[in-house]
């Protein structure tokens, strides 16, 4: 989770929403790593986790991704949580809970929903206060930004 806060970090640097996600093999070493990139690459799928996804499956040359595991600050979103459970991801491992669009545990459930053929392990809350202490720090520096701006006459 430390790389995935650092991914983060250098994401929320970028202007990015700070969102770092990293994979990991099934010899225990990372394997590939995304970091949200929407803004810069004009790329509304471009989450750090689908980021991450397919980098790996480049890496193992599958889209299979049963004996890896995922690490990902902020918890997934719909789009991401299916596109995990699409690829078969062995372990979900993530920071802090996303109540306005949290697919996991939060908002939904989508592993453990009747759509999801994929029985996906979680483990829910690793450096939690980390995580969103990193998440509320850029966003209130975001809106502070934003009140300084004026519109032009």
């Amino acid at each position: 989770m430390e790389k995935a806060i650092i991914l983060a970090t250098q994401a929320g640097a970028a202007g990015e929403v700070p969102v770092g996600a990293v994979i990991v093999g099934p010899e225990g070493n990372c394997i590939a790593e995304g970091e949200n990139r929407r803004e810069r690459d004009r790329d509304p799928t471009a989450h750090a986790e689908i980021v991450a996804l397919r980098a790996a499956s480049q890496v193992i040359q599958s889209w299979r991704l049963h004996e890896c595991s995922l690490y990902v600050t902020l918890e997934p979103c719909p789009m991401c949580a299916g596109a995990i459970i699409q690829a078969r991801v062995g372990l979900l491992i993530y920071g802090a809970n996303d109540p306005k669009t949290g697919a996991v545990r939060t908002v939904l459930n989508l592993p453990d929903s009747p759509c999801s053929f994929h029985k996906l392990p979680v483990i829910a809350g690793v450096k939690e206060l980390a995580c969103r202490q990193q998440l509320q720090t850029w966003f209130a520096h975001r809106r502070q930004q934003q009140k300084g701006q004026h519109p032009n006459p």
